[in-house]
Formats: structure tokens, sequence, C-alpha cells
């Protein structure tokens, strides 16, 4: 346990990013206080409160204003006060997010040292997954933006917004002192700032007893959201079916996205799990010696979970309609670095 004189204090909204801090508690910030903020309801379900000496979900000013006038203001205020209570007085506190220049972690930066007697203050970034992997710079009107949110203070002096420039999620700004970067990830963040993470799951989290070779096929929209035609996703779906038959594998189980009701990817060898959890949280404490599917940023995820334990392999990708050719090739890369098969 902490003496409480420093806090890390976390805000997460997905189940990687609370891994990520699970991890950065562990291996960068021994000793302090670690609090955990959620602000997105599908994280409630993997968090385990005994890992955390505070922890607690925060509402989302926008999309969950207090009732009557000025219920965003209001929340806003009411926010600080719930994490301010949650990490208590300290003389140091590093506040860890994904991104900086929303309004509902932004005003924490200068609002909670004030609040909570502390003499120092940083700000570290959390590793976002595959949108991690590029620079996001504030467009001119964004960043004047910023500045109409500072008059907040006028009637609410603890709302006292941090402006910045250059990347959107505050890599570049003078609070930001880390970023917490995937292994394997490419990025374009300062090579001054940024931190690598071990494995978010240690291997010994996994189960390692398995007396089949087992396999997960990740499904996802892919006519549905105009990523193939109807023809090339059955080729592809047949393709997927025929190799891993051809590599052996005793047991194949099919996760469906929630986005896709029919199920594009299912094949009747496939055995459909249905979890209660993220499927994140679900790789991360069960163990697979394969996971398949076609441009899932899961495919991304099962490569910090399992390492070089499991193969990873994604199909098609000769038939999927691209937004742009930066967008083929930044994802090319980042699913190249991660050591994942293009099939």
């Amino acid at each position: 346990m902490s003496d409480g004189r420093h806090v890390a204090l976390y805000f997460v909204a997905s189940p990687l990013q609370y891994l990520a801090a699970r991890r950065i508690a562990e291996t960068f910030e021994q000793g302090a206080r670690q609090v955990l903020v959620w602000y997105k309801k599908g994280v409630t379900q993997i968090v385990v409160e005994q890992d955390w000496e505070a922890s607690a979900y925060m509402a989302w000013p926008r999309w969950q204003p207090l009732p009557g006038p000025f219920g965003r203001h209001r929340r806003l205020r009411a926010n600080i006060r719930q994490v301010a209570e949650l990490v208590g007085r300290c003389e140091s506190i590093h506040i860890h997010s994904a991104v900086f220049d929303t309004e509902a972690i932004n005003y924490f930066l200068r609002a909670l040292p004030k609040a909570c007697g502390a003499g120092t203050m940083k700000a570290r970034i959390l590793p976002d997954g595959i949108i991690s992997i590029r620079r996001y710079p504030l467009s001119p009107l964004k960043a004047a933006a910023q500045y109409l949110r500072k008059l907040r203070r006028l009637v609410a002096p603890e709302l006292d917004y941090w402006c910045f420039a250059g990347d959107r999620i505050g890599s570049d700004a003078p609070f930001c002192d880390r970023i917490y970067a995937l292994p394997g990830l490419p990025n374009e963040y300062p090579p001054a700032k940024t931190v690598l993470l071990p494995a978010l799951v240690a291997r010994s989290e996994t189960r390692q007893d398995l007396a089949t070779r087992r396999a997960l096929v990740i499904g996802q929209p892919l006519v549905g959201s105009g990523l193939m035609t109807p023809e090339a996703r059955d080729a592809v779906s047949q393709h997927i079916r025929a190799w891993l038959q051809a590599e052996g594998f005793d047991e194949i189980h099919y996760k469906g996205h929630p986005k896709d009701p029919q199920r594009e990817l299912l094949e009747p060898a496939y055995l459909p799990i249905e979890i209660s959890e993220a499927l994140e949280a679900y790789m991360s404490h069960t163990a697979y010696d394969c996971v398949v599917g076609v441009r899932s940023s899961a495919l991304l995820f099962a490569r910090q979970i399992y390492g070089q334990d499991a193969q990873v392999v994604a199909f098609g990708w000769d038939a999927i309609r691209f937004k742009s050719p930066e967008e083929e090739a930044d994802m090319r890369a980042a699913f190249s670095s991660c050591d994942i098969t293009l099939i």
C-alpha cells in the first residue's frame, strides 16, 4: 500500500486502456496510490476493484449531463469533486488518459492538483490500440475552439481549460511528459517521451494446459460495412475454413461482432461462443493456439495478449476496400510490425 503522497490516476474507456493502466500501475507507478476512473459503462464488467486503492465510474458530461439547466456544466464540476474525493490529499499526481483535448478530461489538469493540494502534476498518455499509430494534429478551428472552453472559468474558476497545440491527444503539450506505447506497434510520438509497455497480460495469466489445439475466428461486418463484395467475403470465409482445416486445429471457436448480426464469417464447422465480457477481457484469460480474422483491431490485441505463443493471421486484404492508399499503408505497417501474418 502507498503512503498517499503520490497518486497515479487513470481515466479509461476500453478494455485495452484498462489493461494498459493495470500494467503501468504494476510496472511504472509502484508505490503510488492507484486510482481508477472509467467513463464507458462497458468497462465496468472487467474492473477488479481489489487491484485499485480507489475506483469509480464517472459520467461523461456531454452524454450524461445532470438534470436541469446547465446540466453539462454542473456535471463537469461534479466530476471534479467526485474524482478529488477518490484521489484525496496528495503531494504529486500523474494523470493518465488516452486523450487530453476533450473537456471531460482536460479540466482535471488544473483543477485536480488544486483540489487535492498537489504541488506537481504530470499528464501521461495511455495507448489506444491502432488509433495510436498516427498523429492527429489539431486543426486551426479546433485549436481556436479550445479558448471558448476556457470561458467557463468566468463562472467556475476550477474549470480552467489548458489550451495546447500540435497533436490532439496532447503528446506535444508541455503538461505531457510520457507517452506509453504498445510493443510492436509503430507510432509517430516524440521518442524522448515514448515509453514501451511490457506485454499487457503476463503469460501466467492465460491458461497453458490445453489438451487440444484450439483456434478463434474473429468476425466482423465486411459486406455490411462496405469493406468487401459478397463474392469476395464468401471466398475469404472459405479460405479461412480451409486453412484452419489444413493446419489441423481440433476445435474452432467463432466470436461474432456486435454490429454483424449476419455473422458473415461463421462456417458450420465453427462453434459460436457467447461471452458476457469484452472480447479483449475474454482473451486475457482464455488461451488459443491461433487467432484469425480479416482486419479487426482485435487481431492486434491478440498479439499483445498471447505474444509468440499463438499464431495471429489476417486473411483477404487484397479484397478489402480501404478508404485510401494511406489507410491501407498504415494498417499494413501496424499488422506487419505486430508480426501478424497476412494471407
